[in-house]
């Protein structure tokens, strides 16, 4: 019956697990993840031993951190990239629950760091911020309603994923975290789109967001600052966004060296939110295409593959997965040039945080799994009538 319904792919009976993982992998994402990472710990190398020295630590103290962490993370993506796409939804599901939970008990328990914004858990070795794994439990979570929505009979699952939207936003703005707020919705918007949203529902979600941007901007002296030094057409040379936009300008085409660059004495977050500063300084405006071209990859990749699955829940799963990550680099990235104003959003698989490099080793750990090649023939193989 299966192989009526989805046509027959040669399988090969009996083959060991992680063979049949190799060969299904989507092995050029993989390969570009893995660069990241390796461009990760090269920048991490520059930009954070001045706060390492500031902080009373060894040179190299958050470097080793970032290689435990992204190791830890790389585990997490190789596991999860090896599971069924229907483990992968159980598990998220938990996950989701359970980051949804502490999320919501950040206001008692939860601490800024001196930052404005109650957004981690501090464990006293290290400190974990619960948006960043919420947000691909979200994905899986809402595709699946929306999934089980274009069912006959099934339930209003758009609309449940459409509330439930909702609360994770306002959550999130109440800390307050509009960047992780806006991915959020973003990556809702994309899946729901995808399922065949109506017109006249994308322009009002667009007007709903022009519409709580200025009530934030008129309510919260934290996101109306951010606004206005972003409109400014003056840039304080003395601020995170003055040292980011003089580095990138002083690096060039082929950067300064290794190791000569200035702003990573200058910038608190070098090595985090304006990590990508640090490798346009120092090495130019090479590595930094080269950055560009290996989130490009991973996303275009990703997305081309998911345009052959005919199950809609890994179709539309797989396209917030994948378009999340790119957005969520493009932000970080676009905050540096000030193509949009600050957002607090690391560079995947590059900036420092173990909480971002956890959660972003289990994301596309979900997005490989669901990428790989799978015995179900291909949705162009249903529109030509092969079934």
């Amino acid at each position: 019956m299966t192989e009526m319904v989805y046509g027959a792919v040669p399988q090969r009976a009996g083959e060991p697990i992680l063979p049949k993982w190799w060969r299904t992998l989507d092995k050029w994402s993989m390969t570009c993840v893995l660069l990241l990472f390796v461009v990760g710990l090269l920048l991490g190398l520059a930009a954070s031993v001045p706060l390492a020295e500031r902080n009373g630590f060894g040179n190299f103290h958050y470097v080793g951190r970032q290689a435990v962490f992204g190791g830890a993370a790389l585990t997490a993506m190789w596991l999860t990239s090896m599971m069924s796409p229907t483990l992968v939804r159980r598990l998220a599901v938990v996950g989701f629950i359970g980051a949804f939970i502490a999320l919501a008990l950040l206001p008692v328990f939860g601490t800024d760091f001196g930052k404005g914004a109650v957004r981690w858990y501090s464990l006293g070795f290290a400190s974990v911020q619960p948006s960043e794994f919420l947000k691909p439990g979200f994905v899986i979570v809402a595709a699946w309603l929306i999934a089980a929505s274009q069912q006959i009979n099934g339930p209003p699952g758009k609309m449940w994923s459409f509330l439930l939207c909702v609360t994770v936003v306002l959550m999130l703005v109440m800390q307050p975290d509009f960047g992780q707020a806006s991915l959020i919705l973003f990556g809702w918007g994309v899946m729901y789109f995808v399922a065949g949203a109506p017109i006249v529902l994308l322009v009002a979600m667009a007007a709903f967001v022009v519409l709580g941007g200025m009530v934030a901007y008129s309510s919260s002296e934290h996101f109306a600052r951010r606004i206005d030094g972003y409109l400014n057409p003056d840039v304080d040379p003395t601020t995170q966004l003055g040292y980011a936009t003089n580095a990138i300008r002083e690096g060039g085409l082929f950067g300064v060296g290794v190791g000569e660059g200035r702003v990573k004495w200058s910038l608190p977050d070098a090595h985090t939110d304006f990590i990508i500063a640090v490798a346009a300084e120092e090495y130019g405006l090479v590595l930094v295409l080269i950055i560009i071209l290996l989130y490009a990859l991973i996303v275009v990749r990703s997305l081309l593959r998911l345009m052959r699955e005919r199950d809609p829940f890994i179709r539309l799963a797989g396209t917030g997965l994948a378009c999340m990550f790119g957005v969520q680099a493009m932000i970080n990235m676009g905050v540096a040039v000030r193509l949009l104003p600050a957002k607090g959003m690391t560079l995947p698989f590059v900036s420092y945080g173990g909480s971002s490099l956890i959660a972003g080793g289990i994301a596309l750990g979900m997005l490989l799994a669901f990428t790989r090649t799978r015995p179900q023939g291909e949705i162009a193989d249903f529109l030509r009538g092969r079934h």
